[in-house]
């Protein structure tokens, strides 16, 4: 077996750890970003923003607008987080 300094052999079982643990780790974030209960405080967050604009006196229009651009924000940063899964940001023009 040829000769493998620490340094590199450490490098070795630092990256077989990454490999062995870090897929599961990404399938774990994402069964949490789009699970059930993930929707559902999204749906609740959104809602609780309109009635919260409408209540502070927002116009109902306005504030469906500001909601709306809310969900489609988090959409988006759903969408960066979904490595490639998906529709990532990397796709070209529809």
């Amino acid at each position: 077996m040829p000769y493998m300094s620490e340094d590199a052999q450490e490098v070795g079982e630092i990256l077989d750890a990454v490999t062995t643990k870090l897929p599961q780790m990404i399938t774990n974030i994402l069964k949490t970003v789009y699970s059930e209960e993930a929707g559902r405080n999204v749906g609740r967050a959104v809602g609780t923003l309109y009635k919260e604009l409408v209540a502070s006196g927002i116009p109902t229009d306005m504030a469906l607008k500001m909601a709306t651009d809310y969900m489609i924000s988090f959409k988006d940063l759903m969408g960066q987080m979904d490595f490639g899964n998906r529709r990532g940001p990397s796709r070209g023009a529809e």
